[in-house]
Formats: C-alpha cells, sequence, structure tokens
C-alpha cells in the first residue's frame, strides 16, 4: 500500500516524473516512486506555509525520518515506509537535498553561482545519484541530473519571481544562454538506466534556453506534451538522452 500511495502523489504532484517512473521496468518502479514521492515532499514543504520556523520544522521532520531510515527504523508514514531499501550513503544523499532545500523557505538570492550549482546538484543530482545506486548503477550522473535540475529550474523561473523570490543569480540573457549551453555540453547521450529517464526532455529545454534565453523569464521553456513524450520513449528504448 505504501507504494500505490506514493504512486498516487507522484501522479498528483510530479507527473513528468510519474511518466518517467512509469516508462521503467516495474521492479524499478518499487525505488523510483518512493525517491519521487520523497522529492515532492521535501520540494513542498516550504511552500505550504508563510512562517519560516513551521517550514524549517517540516524540513527537519524528513533529516529525522531519513536518520531512522538509515538505522532500520521508520514512522509510519507511507513514503518513509516506502524508503527502507535506502542504505546510509542514500540516507546522506537525500538529507543533503532537505537542507538544500531550505534556500526555498527564504527571500534570499542565492550567494553566487557556486551556491546556485550547489543546491541544484544536492537537489535533483542527488535524487538522481541516490535511484541510479538503488538500481545497480554505480556510476557518477551529477552532469545528467544537474542538466535535468537547471532545466526544471529554468522552467520555474517565472513562478518563482511571481511568489517574490530572485531565482538567478545572474539574469542576464547572455548569462542564462551560457549556463543552458554548459549543462547541455556536459550532458552525457547514454542514461544511467531508469534513474535517468526523469532527464527526458531536459535537452530540448536547455537548447531552446541557450538559443532564446528570453524564453526563461518569459515562461515558454514548457515543451509539448507529445515531444516529451517522444523523448521518454527514446529514452526507455534505447536509453539515449
Amino acid at each position: 500500500m505504501s507504494i500505490q500511495a506514493c504512486a498516487d502523489l507522484v501522479a498528483r504532484a510530479d507527473p513528468r516524473r510519474f511518466r518517467a517512473a512509469m516508462a521503467a521496468p516495474v521492479p524499478a518502479r518499487d525505488i523510483l516512486l518512493p525517491l519521487y514521492a520523497f522529492n515532492v515532499e521535501v520540494s513542498r514543504a516550504p511552500w505550504v506555509t508563510e512562517e519560516p520556523m513551521i517550514a524549517e520544522m517540516r524540513l527537519q521532520w524528513w533529516r529525522d525520518a531519513l536518520e531512522e531510515v538509515a538505522e532500520g527504523r521508520g514512522r509510519r508514514h507511507d513514503v518513509v515506509d516506502a524508503l527502507a531499501f535506502l542504505d546510509a550513503d542514500g540516507a546522506a544523499t537525500l538529507d543533503r537535498l532537505v537542507a538544500a532545500r531550505r534556500w526555498d523557505i527564504y527571500k534570499d538570492p542565492f550567494e553566487d553561482a557556486g551556491h546556485f550549482d550547489d543546491y541544484l546538484r544536492a537537489t535533483g543530482a542527488g535524487l538522481m545519484q541516490v535511484a541510479a545506486r538503488a538500481l545497480g548503477h554505480d556510476g557518477d550522473v551529477t552532469a545528467l541530473g544537474y542538466a535535468a535540475a537547471l532545466a526544471r529550474f529554468l522552467v520555474a523561473v517565472p513562478d518563482l519571481e511571481a511568489r517574490g523570490r530572485v531565482p538567478m543569480v545572474d539574469g542576464r540573457a547572455e548569462a542564462v544562454a551560457a549556463m543552458a549551453q554548459g549543462a547541455l555540453g556536459a550532458m552525457p547521450r547514454r542514461m544511467p538506466g531508469p534513474a535517468g529517464f526523469e532527464a527526458a526532455g531536459a535537452r530540448a529545454i536547455l537548447s531552446l534556453a541557450a538559443r532564446d534565453p528570453m524564453a526563461v523569464a518569459e515562461g515558454r521553456l514548457e515543451g509539448a506534451p507529445i515531444a516529451e513524450r517522444w523523448a521518454l520513449m527514446k529514452a526507455a528504448l534505447f536509453g539515449r538522452v
């Protein structure tokens, strides 16, 4: 039941990752869906209240839960119970993800480009790395995870600005284009198995941002559903991103 609860949560809150998980072999879904459900819970925790202290407490709850999972204990919570497969390294990586999400609580901008990169590596890339390791892939997926996280972040820029946040360290068109181009150049062509399926469509988003950086601020980055599904099909059938 905890896996089904995770699937229902991801389907509602993160349909792109849900489609990626459903494109994976059935056994892999028992890993991907709990991780994506965990990510939903953590990523929305800073936004459900205007009180920073309450948001901090919500994130701390997840950090405490991960510590218990690493120790072989649980919390009678569907998502936490479904994460029982995590080892200590996986729990530590997800703990860094939760810690990075503290940026979402406050309206302060990123300190510098390094802070921004660390945020994307800890969140999107960290989640993909845990999924890859849990599914038996020992390679480094940081470049692919970073590119996928950057694509998602750039799509979210207009919403973040509407919420009073300062998402970009350097919002000049040439700086945005260079950032997208840099992530594109580092993206591998091969998928690290099903853990990488969530990156399907990221190349098209980053290519548009590199070619037309004003599309970021104007909210024109979200790709057509058919194009995303084709990218996901290519990833699932040929292992190409």
